[in-house]
């Protein structure tokens, strides 16, 4: 249950106009929903205008199954209240702004990154659940809409709200923080995506520590130290990272395939060993953050373990799939060039009697998206890849540089679906990787079902 807020105090925190009896003023709200289909007794609905489909035609649809109000951008006759604002998109956020400040003890630990942003969020919340009353993004709901609505949905005995933050250019990331206020920021690195936009790295960079600029008094700051942006903010309390150099290194690597890996987590002068039920070596580098967010928080060593070994994989993002024919690294979720080269070492560091790569065009690179699918061709070369399969106009480029491998490639989703089983071998171990408006998630459906 959220913590009280009345209609009174909802339409003062957004600057809107109360239509209704004055009464239903002191009415209180139990959540909040941008989904009709999801209102309830008690829920406020907040009616987004989209590219698909506009909130408002079911405002009365989600009036019938029992919200409490509506926030709209029209006048909506109605016997129900009704907040009218300029924007319902900027409401959320102000209301979100408001909703948080009510949370006078919380911690909030506010993740962002170029990669890993998700699978970093999970770990940290598996940790600290382990001492304190967790709130976390739900999935990746990490942009203008998914950080208010996550915020909005803390219990009102959160202790600590882990809250994924994605951007895709200048000013966003100054608005969540705005809203979030953290306690605890994380970086988990600054690489080659959304430069449609933010143009380059130092792009990235700048944008992405826009977070610092709402941060909490004496809040902490925690940094990828391998990665050379961030290993050089001044201002970072802890440096995480495989380099021994770092305030939180491993030692003693041990990828066991898909059955996990085993580490030894160094820091504060101790050698503790772990284990994460994950592939890729990038996952110990998340385990890291993790621990160092615990102990920021005073958590004890064995507690922090206790934590990353209750990690567990989310959505399409490098889980392992076993069928009668074969092994699929489902990392279709999305991409950029540095996830593509991490997702390419897990699939060589399986078993099976030859490694596929499925690969899909990655969106948002600018200018240089053709020389960014180059790199991933050239890197495959020097892995242990027997063939590879590309789809799309920007991962034609991928093959094209990837001389040493077997190379087979579809204009088209479509066509690829209609022949990928012709190219496959019973006992392959296929991985599947592609931004997320490639759709790749249909072939990993076809796939299971061969």
């Amino acid at each position: 249950m959220m913590k009280e807020m009345t209609l009174h105090e909802i339409a003062a925190a957004c600057n809107g106009d109360f239509l209704g009896n004055s009464k239903d003023l002191n009415n209180t709200i139990e959540n909040v929903t941008i989904d009709s289909r999801q209102a309830a007794k008690g829920t406020l609905f907040v009616a987004i205008k989209g590219e698909r489909t506009d909130g408002h035609r079911y405002i009365e649809k989600a009036f019938e199954q029992g919200a409490v109000c509506a926030l709209s951008e029209q006048v909506i006759s109605s016997e129900k209240p009704i907040i009218l604002v300029r924007s319902t998109t900027q409401a959320i956020k102000d209301i979100a702004e408001y909703y948080r400040s009510l949370f006078e003890n919380i911690e909030v630990v506010g993740i962002t990154g170029s990669v890993g942003k998700t699978s970093t969020k999970e770990v940290i919340a598996s940790v600290l659940e382990q001492n304190f009353v967790v709130h976390k993004t739900k999935g990746n709901f990490n942009n203008e809409l998914g950080v208010p609505l996550t915020l909005l949905a803390m219990p009102e005995d959160t202790e600590i709200a882990v809250v994924e933050m994605g951007i895709s250019g200048f000013g966003e990331m100054r608005r969540l923080s705005k809203m979030a206020r953290p306690t605890v920021c994380v970086f988990t690195n600054i690489g080659n995506c959304h430069l449609e936009n933010l143009k380059d790295r130092d792009g990235v960079f700048k944008a992405k520590t826009e977070m610092l600029e709402y941060k909490e008094d004496d809040s902490f700051i925690v940094v990828n130290g391998d990665d050379d942006k961030l290993a050089a903010l001044s201002e970072a309390d802890f440096r995480f990272g495989l380099n021994s150099g770092n305030d939180f290194y491993a030692e003693n690597i041990s990828a066991d395939g898909e059955n996990g890996i085993s580490f030894t987590m160094c820091y504060e002068g101790k050698k503790v060993d772990a284990f994460i039920n994950a592939i890729g070596s990038y996952m110990v580098t998340n385990a890291l953050a993790a621990a160092a967010v615990g102990r920021a928080m005073n958590m004890k060593d064995e507690d922090i373990v206790k934590g990353i070994a209750s990690y567990k994989t989310v959505g399409s993002r490098a889980s392992v799939i076993t069928t009668d024919s074969f092994k699929i690294i489902d990392d279709c979720y999305n991409a950029n060039p540095a996830s593509m080269k991490a997702a390419i070492d897990s699939l060589t560091s399986m078993n099976g009697e030859r490694k596929v790569a499925v690969l899909g065009d990655m969106k948002e690179l600018g200018d240089k998206e053709i020389m960014l699918h180059g790199e991933v061709g050239f890197y495959i070369n020097d892995h242990c890849v027997d063939v590879l399969i590309t789809i799309g106009k920007l991962a034609k480029t991928i093959g094209e540089c990837a001389s040493s491998v077997e190379v087979h490639h579809f204009d088209t989703l479509e066509q690829a679906l209609e022949e990928i089983d012709t190219i496959l071998h019973k006992n392959d171990t296929i991985l599947v990787k592609a931004s997320h408006s490639m759709h790749f998630e249909k072939i990993t459906e076809y796939l299971k079902s061969l």
